[in-house]
């Protein structure tokens, strides 16, 4: 085992390593930003055309007016050129552009060429795209541009593309970088060099290799390295591509296990410079090309590299050992070669190494130009040829990603001939006019738009006509056809857009083209350039521009890439994904999301990660419980029989699972709970053993530990199920099998530590003795609830945000979540960096808008709901952003998606925090976010608003934690920064419904309620539910619910009375004695129903409450606190209410029948006192009355005052200060604001005014019981006795009174003079 200080000293020399390797890569430690051009000679500069002396490009120079003050070229066109000679090779880091000195001309758009030799020019690429720089808008303004990707070249070439309107093309320039320097070898395709090491073998733990190499082959070894033992390191060129090789051995099965294959780039052999490190730590290994980093671990079991003898550079070592695959060695230049801090190329060039293999060992680049030609689709290349010969020949290589595409085409003095590329094969087309049936049709090879250069030779002559694909002679196709040929005088390459009697069918190629031979003559193709000869229009001379757009492949998830010469596309079949990139996940992330997609229990696939790098896995979704279960199933047989183990040699089992060991791992992180059942059936086979000693068998989980402990028991306690419970067969042992008993026992409980779980191994040590045995079995992994799915957020101020590490989504990006609000609009989340950034937000109720910058202007798209998206209802967004498209979905219905341009920015560059909620406190979010996935890693929102002020955790809302406070069936609307209590159908008030409304009726007051009205209209509105509380669409009644209280010195009097449009009633009244009457009359019997509800004088000017509910015949009636007393309608009465019309209180002033009774006891002179809490089934009569204003169907007569009458308490004690969420301060307003608490939740000032406040209340209620008690006490006797008696008939009264620390004494002088 290795010493922390040994491990600290290799990870010391590891980052030496680092350091020594970036300074031997960085030419300067210095700011690489020198200006380039400013020193340089006249003689430095070249142009395509000057338009007169002093537009030279000499003059060229920023912020320089020499001459006509910056270069002009003759003609304002896309052929036009700038170029520098730096004079040596220097790394370019920045340019910056002019227009020409006071004047009209400048460059708005333009590209950037470089080159080592001003030949074989290479294009500047950013983002996957030959770059277009944006330029100059007038003369004077400079525009510089960092260049993301540094180059190192000599010559630089410019190509405007667009300019002034006003103008000309005009320019004067800056190139910034500093010198550059390496140790350069040519290679020659037979020469190696051989670094020997110091001893014979070397165990290799690290390697840190960095080289750069151009080439214009396609393979070639570039490295090598072996061992005996079958180690080995190979980095090569294989049809244009890197290919590392590496195998550091396996101890199972040889080292085949061992070998390891990483790819990398493509098109390496351009015949320009390319870099590579490679670092490998143990299994580790950084592999990285041209700033491209693929991180992978090798395969098989060992760290160190095993090598003998020496590493080779440029091909394989000479040696007597067979040379596998036939590999050609590497022909081109390498530079800057560095082997673990030793720099290869100094010391091959000082003759410390072995180079004895090359002929002639040159360290400078020799170049072997081939002048290729860039088709563009729109251009052609027209060369010379024999005319009226009878023999046809040429020759040429191309390359290309289209499938077809014109190659070749001449006008012959009688037909035609067309090479053209048809569905990756290579056709030659012959057609002679003036003879019938003299055509020749052949075509060869195939897959040929694989990018890769391909050779064509044609030939063609009387009667014989052969094409030749990539110089295979033996696949050569042939024919015999009888032809006469008779050669036009001119070639067309690449296009033939001219309308002439004999046209070819494709009319435009894309890709490169070089070594073109017509005649069996080599195109002199610098002479075209200069205009000597031939003819072209849109072509790019020396320089091939093309592009692999799949490598790197941007298509994720496995998605198979394809592609033309502007683009590309992925095949997604068969991932579990979908997208333009194969980036979104077609599963549902948990059981828990299809059980709410309403699915049944059945097999699923599920994504936990979504677009992450988890892939989709089948697990068993039970949704029949009140709980989701996830079940893993793993491949052990239940009752797998174990012998033969001892603790020597045990016996291990190892299980696989339906899922890889992430996969699970991912579902148990974020299940609430997690068990997997184990049970173990043995007969004389020890289990555990005891707490102390040596277990016999032990299990493996996650992170591949061991573990003690066994089913029903916990971590860290080396028992079983029967020890933690103290029920084992033998009390002395804690697993009934450590009892080691010839009967069969059994172990078997639940291993529920998720982090422990899954169970990946069992090890059983105690099956070898004569008799033992033991049967083993592991249940699946059973896991419920997702934490992912229901992570949740409140935010209840406009200014309140979570923020995050900055998101990382350069070139693939992905966010969802789910949200639900009542405000209008409002920020979800946003990411900012210098200029890029990335938004979602609800931007109206009915509009969510999902906004970036990539570099390329902001791009918004924005998604229409049908219906209001404020409803206070869950509802889903879903956004990606990657390299083809943009993408927002919301709730899985309505999106829209915007195309990337073909040529623009693509990486997402970010650095501020990731703030979800608000946006620099502007147009912040109010309500919940849940579930928030970015690019399938799920924020933590619960974790983070727990130590954030505005945001609470979890999206309970605020009704489920405080609804309770609503009283008297009051209802809770949900605000996000509080909530409040509607009070409208209740016959209460206040901020928690629990202020009684009530009024004080003189004499001949009355308040009349239309019934009809109200069942009119809720005659639209009702539901299932509310017909039981509110009236029915029909205006007859088999129910009502009536409540209200009252207090009043005078008797008889009508309390309530209900009329119909027919001789059905109900009435509350007042007997001359005081005592409470019910009345009913429904028809079928000859006098009304009554019920004389107490003997007591309730017209004692106390408040009473009464609560009357009848369901067909049944009637409960409740007066004050006494327990409610049921009463049955006779059998002859009707049970229904007919044609219910008003509801008078205090007195009754109706047209139609009446009761005269009524009329004559009860009704004159009417009810003086206090009524309150008046509710008829859905109706708040009074409340209406003293509130409506004119807009409800009520009236009233006399002299109506609100009161609160002394109502009756609430019976609930009140809420202390610490769960009273409207606990503020006495003035506070509602609904309540939680922007309004101080942070530390103390208000000094406001608890002492409410400390004194207390005080004075508490003094005056006692000073009011004090005299009531006094007077009560010269009025006689009664009170008092009946106040201790409990069975008099005002003992309840008292007992109020005497209970009801906020009744007031608010009645009028009248009553005042009954206690005197």
């Amino acid at each position: 085992m290795q010493t922390p200080t040994g491990t600290g000293l290799k990870l010391l020399l590891w980052i030496l390593s680092h350091l020594s390797l970036s300074q031997a890569a960085s030419p300067s430690s210095q700011k690489c930003d020198e200006a380039l051009v400013t020193p340089l000679p006249h003689n430095a500069f070249t142009s395509s055309s000057v338009f007169t002396s002093g537009y030279a490009p000499g003059y060229a120079k920023l912020n320089k007016r020499g001459g006509a003050g910056g270069w002009s070229p003759l003609d304002s066109d896309h052929y036009q050129w700038l170029q520098v000679d730096l004079g040596s090779r220097k790394q370019v880091t920045a340019i910056a552009t002019q227009g020409r000195y006071s004047s009209s001309d400048w460059t708005t758009r333009y590209r950037l060429l470089y080159s080592d030799t001003g030949r074989n020019w290479k294009p500047y690429h950013q983002d996957g795209n030959i770059w277009a720089f944006a330029a100059n808008s007038n003369t004077e303004s400079v525009v510089r541009h960092d260049l993301q990707n540094p180059i190192v070249a000599r010559y630089m070439r410019i190509i405007p593309l667009d300019w002034s309107e006003e103008g000309r093309i005009g320019l004067r320039f800056e190139i910034y970088g500093c010198p550059y320097w390496a140790d350069v070898i040519n290679f020659d395709g037979q020469g190696v060099i051989s670094y020997r090491f110091k001893m014979k073998k070397m165990k290799i733990l690290k390697d840190v290799i960095a080289l750069k190499f151009k080439t214009s082959e396609s393979e070639g070894v570039i490295l090598h390295g072996e061992g005996q033992q079958g180690d080995y390191i190979t980095l090569e060129l294989r049809r244009g591509r890197l290919l590392l090789q590496i195998n550091l051995g396996s101890n199972q099965y040889g080292s085949i296990l061992g070998h390891t294959s990483v790819t990398s780039g493509s098109l390496l052999d351009d015949h320009h410079w390319h870099s590579v490190v490679i670092e490998r730590y143990r299994r580790n290994v950084n592999f990285t090309l041209d700033q491209h980093t693929q991180h992978f671990r090798t395969n098989g079991e060992f760290d160190h590299l095993d090598l003998d003898y020496e590493l080779t550079f440029g091909g394989m070592p000479y040696s007597g050992k067979p040379v596998s695959g036939g590999r050609r060695n590497f022909k081109g230049c390498m530079e800057s070669i560095n082997y673990n801090g030793e720099n290869i190329t100094d010391l091959a060039r000082r003759k410390k190494l072995d180079t004895s293999s090359f002929r002639n060992l040159t360290f400078s680049c020799v170049d072997t130009h081939t002048f290729p030609v860039f088709f563009n689709g729109t251009s052609f290349l027209q060369l010379p040829g024999r005319r009226d010969h009878n023999m046809v020949s040429v020759g040429f290589q191309f390359r290309s990603w289209n499938p077809s595409g014109l190659l070749l085409f001449s006008s012959l003095a009688d037909g035609m001939l067309e090479l053209a590329l048809n569905d990756g094969k290579v056709t030659a087309h012959i057609n002679v006019t003036l003879q019938k049936n003299m055509r020749v049709d052949i075509a060869s090879g195939s897959g040929l738009n694989d990018g890769e250069w391909h050779d064509v030779r044609f030939l063609a002559k009387e009667n014989f006509a052969m094409l030749t694909i990539d110089g295979d002679e033996a696949s050569a196709v042939r024919t015999n056809s009888p032809v006469q040929i008779t050669t036009g005088s001119t070639y067309h390459f690449g296009g033939y857009f001219l309308r002439t009697r004999a046209s070819p069918i494709q009319r435009s190629f894309q890709g490169c083209m070089q070594l073109i031979q017509v005649d069996d003559q080599l195109a002199d193709l610098t002479a075209v350039e200069q205009g000597r000869m031939g003819a072209f229009e849109n072509v790019s001379l020396d320089m091939c521009a093309i592009i692999d757009r799949c490598m790197p492949n941007h298509c994720e998830h496995g998605g198979r890439c394809s592609q033309t010469w502007d683009g590309f596309a992925c095949t997604c079949d068969g991932t579990g994904y979908t997208g333009a990139t194969c980036h979104t996940s077609v599963y549902e992330q948990s059981c828990e999301a299809y059980k709410h997609l309403g699915r049944s229990s059945d097999a699923y696939w599920i994504d936990p990660d979504g677009s992450g790098p988890l892939g989709p896995f089948k697990v068993i979704c039970n949704m029949t419980e009140d709980k989701v279960w996830t079940t893993v199933v793993n491949n052990l047989p239940a009752q797998t029989a174990v012998t033969g183990s001892s603790r020597e040699r045990r016996t291990v089992l190892q299980l696989n699972y339906s899922a890889s060991m992430e996969q699970v791992t991912a579902i148990t992180n974020s299940a609430e709970h997690c068990e997997q059942n184990v049970a173990y059936a043995c007969r004389m086979s020890r289990l555990l053993n005891t707490p102390d000693g040596t277990p016999y068998t032990w299990w493996v989980g996650r992170g591949n530990e061991k573990h003690f402990y066994w089913g029903g028991s916990a971590p860290g306690i080396q028992k079983c199920a029967c020890g933690i419970e103290r029920n084992c067969t033998d009390s002395k042992y804690y697993c009934n099998c450590d009892a080691d008993q010839k009967q069969w026992r059994d172990d078997s409980g639940l291993l529920v530590y998720k982090d422990h779980l899954p169970v990946s191994q069992v090890a059983v040590g105690d099956t070898n003795r004569p008799g033992s045995e033991a049967k083993l079995t592991v249940g699946p992994l059973r896991c419920h609830g997702d934490r992912s799915y229901w992570n949740a957020a409140s935010f209840n101020t406009p200014s309140s945000y979570l923020h995050f590490s900055t998101f990382q989504g350069e070139t693939s990006a992905d966010i969802s979540f789910y949200f639900k609000t009542s405000a209008p609009y409002g920020v979800f989340l946003e990411n900012l960096g210098n200029t890029d950034f990335i938004r979602l937000e609800l931007k109206s109720p009915m509009v969510v808008s999902f906004s970036f910058d990539v570099g390329n202007g902001p791009v918004e798209l924005n998604v229409y709901s049908p219906t209001p998206l404020n409803d206070d209802q869950w509802h889903q967004v879903s956004a990606e952003r990657n390299t083809k498209e943009a993408i927002l979905q919301l709730d899985q219905k309505y999106k829209e998606v915007r195309p990337a341009p073909t040529q623009g920015h693509t990486r997402l560059e970010l650095y501020s925090q990731l703030y979800v909620g608000a946006a620099g406190g502007q147009r912040g979010f109010l309500g919940c976010i849940r579930s928030l996935k970015m690019n399938g890693v799920t924020l933590d929102l619960e974790e983070r608003a727990k130590i954030t002020p505005g945001v609470k955790p979890g999206c309970s809302g605020h009704c489920t934690s405080f609804g309770m406070y609503c009283r008297n069936g009051g209802k809770c609307v949900e605000k996000y920064n509080g909530y409040s209590c509607d009070c409208t159908t209740t016959a209460y008030d206040g901020p928690f419904c629990s202020k009684d409304v009530g009024g004080f009726f003189e004499a001949g007051t009355l308040v009349k309620y239309n019934l009809v009205p109200e069942v009119v209209a809720a005659a639209s509105s009702l539901d299932e539910k509310s017909v039981i509380h509110n009236l029915p669409v029909e205006t007859n009644l088999t129910r009502e619910d009536l409540t209200f209280s009252f207090s009043t010195s005078t008797s008889p009097s009508l309390l309530v009375y209900v009329s119909s449009k027919t001789q059905d009633y109900m009435a509350v009244v007042l007997h001359q004695n005081g005592t409470l009457q019910l009345r009913y009359n429904l028809g079928g019997l000859r006098d009304p129903f009554i019920i004389d509800i107490d003997q007591r004088n309730l017209a004692n000017g106390q408040p009473h409450t009464v609560n009357i509910s009848r369901v067909e015949r049944d009637i409960e009636v409740q007066l004050d606190h006494y327990p409610p007393v049921t009463y049955t309608l006779p059998e002859a009465s009707d049970t229904q209410f007919t044609l219910v019309k008003s509801l008078f209180l205090g007195k009754v002033f109706e047209t139609g029948y009446i009761d005269p009774v009524l009329i004559e006891k009860y009704n004159t002179p009417g009810f003086v006192g206090c009524l309150s809490r008046v509710q008829f089934n859905s109706i708040a009569p009074l409340k209406a009355a003293l509130r409506s204003r004119g807009s409800a169907p009520v009236s009233h007569q006399g002299k109506l005052v609100e009161s609160n009458c002394g109502a009756s308490p609430l019976t609930i004690p009140p809420m202390s200060a610490a769960t009273d969420p409207w606990h503020l301060d006495a003035g506070a307003d509602f609904p309540f604001n939680e922007e309004r608490v101080i942070p530390d939740g103390v208000n000094r000032n406001s608890a002492i005014i409410g400390g004194i406040i207390a005080v004075v209340i508490f003094t005056i209620l006692c000073t009011l019981v004090f005299l009531i008690r006094y007077m009560f006490r010269h009025k006689g006797t009664y009170h008092t006795n009946e106040a201790k008696g409990g069975e008099s008939s005002e003992s309840a009264d008292a007992a109020i009174i005497g209970t009801e620390p906020n009744f007031t004494e608010t009645i009028d002088e009248s009553k005042k003079e009954w206690f005197i």
